[in-house]
């Protein structure tokens, strides 16, 4: 698929399986988005490809709690990085109630994946 007209930002994926994902956005806040979302779904890409290649899956896939549609906005001052790069700031609901801190971008599952920074 080509880039729409309207892309300022384009990262491309390529997991170890060889599955291609390409995220479009036309502003940072859009790519920002994209990519917590294909962050929070890695996991079912992963199940998804091997379903497709006849592999068996390395684990079920199961339903996440729901999280906000977007990233919220990051607080001033704020500069949480670990050995990933720059953390983000996200908050939603869990079953004990609301939540918010600074993830990892190393992908879901990671075996080094740092521990997230929580904001009490």
């Amino acid at each position: 698929m080509a880039a729409p007209e309207s892309t300022k930002f384009q990262v491309n994926f390529k997991s170890p399986d060889g599955t291609l994902i390409n995220l479009y956005a036309a502003s940072k806040e859009e790519l920002e988005a994209l990519l917590t979302a294909a962050q929070d779904f890695s996991a079912l890409i992963g199940s998804v490809s091997q379903a497709f290649s006849g592999a068996p899956s390395a684990a079920p896939v199961r339903s996440a709690a729901p999280v906000a549609a977007a990233p919220a906005a990051q607080p001033v001052g704020s500069g949480n990085f670990c050995n990933h790069g720059p953390m983000t700031y996200r908050e939603g609901v869990g079953a004990k109630g609301p939540w918010k801190g600074y993830m990892c971008a190393a992908p879901k599952g990671a075996t080094d994946k740092c521990q997230t920074i929580w904001v009490r």
